[in-house]
């Protein structure tokens, strides 16, 4: 009988780490586009068009960084639209920046 009851146990918690992985991954990946004018994106210097970024406020940015090449972008490598951990809920530009902006591994 104990066995049984374990079973089931890890069973449960199995499939509950499976739909919660899935609903974070949809959360991710599904809303509205970012706008620039949001409070978060202003915050981070968000621009859709990383060619559009201010040279002079952001020095340390470079014409070859973009979402799709930053760490944090969550989506496939050729996608127009993704999501970002620092924008949850809002999809990002591939072709966008913010300060926030790390390599990619």
């Amino acid at each position: 009988m104990i066995n049984s009851n374990r079973r089931t146990f890890i069973f449960h918690v199995v499939t509950t780490g499976a739909v919660l992985s899935a609903g974070q991954a949809y959360a991710q990946t599904a809303g509205p586009k970012l706008e620039e004018s949001d409070a978060q994106a202003t915050a981070l210097g968000y621009k859709s068009d990383t060619t559009k970024v201010d040279a002079k406020k952001y020095p340390n940015h470079a014409a070859a960084q973009s979402c799709a090449t930053c760490q944090l972008f969550q989506a496939k490598a050729k996608d127009a639209t993704g999501g970002c951990p620092l924008f949850a809920g809002k999809q990002v530009m591939a072709t966008g920046w913010c300060s926030a902006w790390v390599k990619k591994a």
